[in-house]
């Protein structure tokens, strides 16, 4: 009888994963709801186009936008948006919800339990909502935690943004997303099962991360910047495990994004065929190439450059010195980065690795990107168009249109003109439910 429970408790376990796995980023569509009709004074609903329509309802019935219409019609349920500047409920493409840099991070790895996580997350992820982010990718944390809050915000048990989940990211042993910097018996509890050496244990790594759950593939292809070892921040991965970590993941249909500093880590990974790079501090020439022939997308996170060169150099630095050593080289160099990677055509998404920074702060990216050479409409599309391309989420994110899921947002200003107005957002609609109105 206790094999037979055994049995029946692992049968359901992996019906869960099973569907959790299969189910799409966004609940399914329905127009068996009420129907709300919101009035907009200004509207960016494609901001491919970059035109701005003025004096427009949409009629929203369930979670999905059935109509735009002309001029301010409706009668019951209206919502009233007509001095404001509406626009996509944005996207951020890199995000931790489990966690938040602090004195007490290395700490909390010790006494904060997956679940804590999953509470914490349940917090951060308010916040990002409210901020305007109704779609996040959430790029490395604990696989109990991110995939069960993941679940949780899409049955509509908790508050939050659209997730898509990678879970533990794939690490080379000793590596950045490896523990490091702990005793060598805590280490051994520490570190995943994600964690891989040679090209045949990560092909396993890699399949594990996507039988416990995983959306997305994230590996860390150099060193990183918070990663308490002093092992730089060039390649750690060979050309083989990567090779292998991209044809499994894209085997099983799932894309796969590095963290990625050093050109080298970065070349190498165009190179396998990988589909992004979150950070690209030192790419080259080569990189951008690369970039270009690989239809690759770029990751910029300046937030994150920004705050850990704030932390490094401030009286208050909570940093260990390997990792202040590193803040201090890599972020002040990822503005130029974003420069010349612009120029280069390299196609950029939106995302903060909010988690380094402070949730709830994601909108202060756009500024970053705006002194780095994009025009804040460009920055609006890394965050809308581009990040749903960028995904895969085209059809659920990203646009404003009739069957297309209603996630919107609107601010006072025109962002257009000043594009901080999208860190002051004052109104928030996620699946046709409203969940801030100021």
């Amino acid at each position: 009888m206790k094999k037979l429970a055994l049995i029946v408790t692992a049968a359901v376990l992996a019906a869960t994963g099973a569907e959790a796995r299969q189910a799409p980023a966004a609940a399914p569509v329905s127009a068996e709801q009420a129907t709300k009709f919101v009035q907009v004074g200004r509207l960016l609903a494609d901001p491919a186009s970059g035109r701005v329509l003025r004096d427009k309802t949409l009629v929203i019935r369930g979670n999905q936008v059935v109509e735009i219409r002309d001029g301010f019609v409706g009668e019951g349920n209206v919502v009233d948006l007509r001095s404001a500047f509406v626009l996509p409920g944005l996207i951020d493409s890199h995000v931790h919800l489990g966690s938040e840099q602090s004195p007490t991070s290395r700490l909390d790895r010790l006494t904060m339990s997956n679940a804590d996580q999953a509470m914490v997350g349940a917090r951060h992820a308010r916040r990002t909502l409210n901020a305007g982010f109704t779609t996040v990718a959430d790029l490395g944390g604990a696989n109990e935690s991110i995939f069960a809050l993941r679940d949780a915000v899409r049955r509509g048990d908790v508050v939050g943004p659209r997730i898509i989940a990678a879970g533990s990211s794939v690490s080379v042993h000793g590596g950045h997303g490896d523990a490091n910097g702990y005793r060598e018996d805590i280490l051994h509890v520490l570190s995943n099962e994600s964690v891989c050496s040679g090209a045949e244990d990560c092909r396993r790594a890699v399949r594990t991360q996507v039988r416990a759950g995983a959306d997305i593939i994230k590996i860390t292809a150099t060193g990183g910047v918070l990663s308490n070892t002093a092992a730089g921040l060039n390649q750690q991965f060979t050309q083989d495990e990567l090779a292998s970590i991209v044809e499994v993941a894209h085997r099983m249909g799932r894309q796969v994004t590095a963290h990625a500093h050093g050109a080298d880590g970065i070349n190498a990974f165009l190179k396998a065929g990988g589909d992004s790079i979150e950070h690209g501090t030192y790419l080259d020439d080569e990189s951008m190439r690369l970039f270009k022939a690989n239809g690759a997308w770029l990751v910029p996170t300046l937030l994150a450059g920004d705050f850990v060169a704030r932390v490094a150099s401030g009286p208050d630095n909570f940093f260990t010195p390997a990792q202040s050593a590193k803040a201090l080289e890599a972020g002040p160099k990822m503005l130029d980065m974003a420069a010349r990677a612009h120029r280069g055509g390299v196609k950029i998404a939106f995302g903060t690795d909010s988690g380094v920074s402070a949730h709830g702060d994601n909108a202060q990216e756009f500024a970053l990107l705006v002194r780095a050479g994009l025009t804040p409409l460009q920055a609006i599309q890394s965050a809308t168009i581009g990040a749903a391309e960028h995904l895969k989420i085209s059809a659920e994110a990203g646009r404003i249109a009739p069957g297309m899921p209603a996630d919107l947002i609107a601010v006072a200003g025109d962002p257009l003109t000043d594009v901080t107005e999208l860190e002051r957002v004052r109104f928030v609609m996620k699946g046709g439910q409203v969940f801030r109105q100021d």
